[in-house]
């Protein structure tokens, strides 16, 4: 059996950055893992950084992704939440980089419609299509829905399934 492309999608946050691995066979599409990081929400932001970055190189290290893609940062009114957002997704590029992967980057709205086919659809809708185009994703997390923060990062991996 060919094995395919390992995908790590990542949606970064200072307090949640969610991560998501799936395979792509041809046009197949499988789950492989997912789940969130939760820095300390308290102490110096570099330590802060330092604990997001170390997770993830442990979650490179156990799954050994092929590839990466991130999202954008979306910056709104909020300019000190779009520096915070932007210093983890630094964080979260340059662990990816330090282990060899090429980074994409994807805006929300291509995102959105790369899963759900509408660049405005709301989380819902994005996590319903998530269980379909992943089939095995509901063996895997039973009954018990994925943190949004992984499912969004699923859905930056889908993404780049979609347009690599």
């Amino acid at each position: 059996m060919i094995r395919g492309t390992s995908i790590i999608g990542i949606d970064p946050g200072l307090r949640h950055t969610g991560w998501g691995i799936i395979q792509q066979s041809g046009n197949r599409l499988s789950f492989i893992a997912a789940g969130r990081i939760n820095p300390p929400t308290e102490g110096p932001m570099a330590e802060r950084l330092r604990q997001l970055a170390q997770e993830l190189r442990q979650i490179l290290e156990t799954h050994r992704p092929d590839d990466a893609a991130i999202e954008e940062t979306f910056v709104n009114k909020d300019g000190q939440a779009a520096l915070k957002l932007g210093q983890a997704r630094g964080a979260a590029m340059l662990v990816l980089a330090e282990a060899g992967l090429s980074v994409a980057e994807y805006a929300a709205n291509r995102i959105k419609q790369s899963v759900t086919g509408y660049g405005h659809a709301d989380k819902k809708q994005v996590q319903a299509m998530i269980r379909i185009l992943l089939p095995g994703i509901a063996q895997s997390t039973g009954t018990k829905a994925l943190p949004a923060d992984a499912a969004d990062a699923l859905a930056v991996a889908i993404a780049h399934a979609h347009h690599r």
